[in-house]
């Protein structure tokens, strides 16, 4: 039986990042993953994803986010590829709502330079924007776009260039812990035993979780991109940010600039549609390329031209919305990290770092409390 420091299940965003910490600091390491690499399968696709600091969620991402911000530099650098583009940011809407409200109480709390513009200023500096009258814009340069496939593959190549081994078209049966760990069985019926299990398995976290009852939903969500139908130039990456709008009577929803071979990317952040990972719904209706269009059209008209095509993913959800990440409350020898809840791809360095930490120190040096699992279990 092959033996290992650590098995990772799941080479997306987080394992990829978590399988090349664990490597880079010495482990011997393996990863395993049931689709092949940067898959489309999952939730670490789609082309671009937002990273931002004036974080609405909750303030306590903010710490994470800085040094989440030095380590995708970091490996920028590895990898000798652009992993991150910064576009600069809006979180717009209503003052007093989630998403305004919440990115200036991140952005006073920990001295985060921003610009709060009223609905002149933000059509002023973006014209092709319509805000309503009463809205209003918390603006931060630092915010931008992070190119996820290209992310994860080059998580995947610093991995294996520290010796990790990375398996793909990989299924894991079941794992159980031992006196000296953990074994996990393979589809075919191969074992390979483990001091430290970390299961990063995404839509599949609750099942791979064992018997821990985590109490994840699976929520279907839907990316669009759209031709421009006019001054496209205004839309570049240099001209125009990434956004978040929360406009009453639309569901919240967020966009890119126009992105070179993509086109324009729009979606809304929630569809309340809930499935599992086996039962997905991957065909897009004509109504939910409309809707998203109509919302887009009423916030800047001239992005909602031609419809190019639309893909979906999913968000692994929590109650709270926090993500789980940290020691299985019933199995020491198993690290948890997943329930990111839509809003976890920019974490993805940090979060390999924090799992690597608990692998090898038992604990993580970074402010996690927030997310603990036990949170969960009565």
């Amino acid at each position: 039986m092959r033996s290992y420091d650590a098995v990772v299940v799941g080479l997306g965003g987080m394992g990829s990042a978590v399988l090349a910490h664990l490597a880079s600091r010495g482990k011997r390491v393996v990863g395993l993953e049931q689709f092949g690499p940067a898959h489309a399968l999952g939730s670490s696709h789609g082309g671009s994803r937002i990273i931002r600091q004036a974080y609405f969620e909750h303030p306590s991402y903010v710490r994470l986010l800085l040094r989440a911000y030095e380590l995708w530099g970091d490996l920028e650098q590895r990898a000798g590829e652009r992993l991150m583009l910064r576009t600069g940011g809006l979180m717009a809407g209503d003052p007093d709502c989630q998403v305004v409200s919440g990115a200036l109480r991140s952005a006073r709390e920990h001295n985060l330079a921003h610009k709060l513009l009223e609905a002149s200023d933000i059509r002023r500096r973006f014209p092709v924007l319509r805000p309503l009258q009463h809205e209003v814009a918390l603006y931060e340069e630092p915010a931008g776009v992070l190119f996820p496939e290209a992310c994860v593959l080059a998580h995947l190549r610093w991995a294996v260039e520290a010796g990790a081994e990375a398996r793909f078209g990989t299924h894991v049966r079941s794992w159980w812990e031992t006196g000296r760990g953990v074994e996990v069985e393979l589809t075919g019926g191969e074992r390979i035993e483990s001091e430290h299990l970390v299961i990063a398995a995404g839509a599949w976290l609750g099942k791979a979780a064992g018997d821990l009852g985590l109490p994840l939903r699976i929520e279907r969500n839907v990316l669009h991109w759209f031709e421009p139908l006019a001054h496209r130039e205004d839309f570049a990456t240099d001209r125009f940010p990434v956004y978040i709008l929360q406009r009453e009577g639309v569901p919240m929803f967020y966009g890119f600039p126009d992105l070179p071979g993509q086109g324009i990317k729009a979606a809304f952040h929630h569809s309340q549609e809930y499935t599992d990972a086996e039962h997905l719904v991957r065909t897009v209706a004509a109504e939910e390329v409309a809707a998203l269009k109509r919302a887009l059209a009423g916030w800047a008209p001239d992005a909602a031209g031609r419809h190019l095509h639309s893909k979906v993913c999913m968000y692994t959800m929590t109650p709270d919305e926090h993500f789980v990440i940290g020691r299985h409350p019933k199995h020491a020898h198993v690290v948890l990290a997943g329930g990111f809840s839509g809003h976890g791809f920019k974490f993805c360095a940090v979060v390999g770092e924090i799992v690597a930490d608990f692998v090898i120190d038992g604990a993580s040096r970074h402010p996690i409390d927030l997310f603990a699992a036990d949170r969960f279990v009565s």
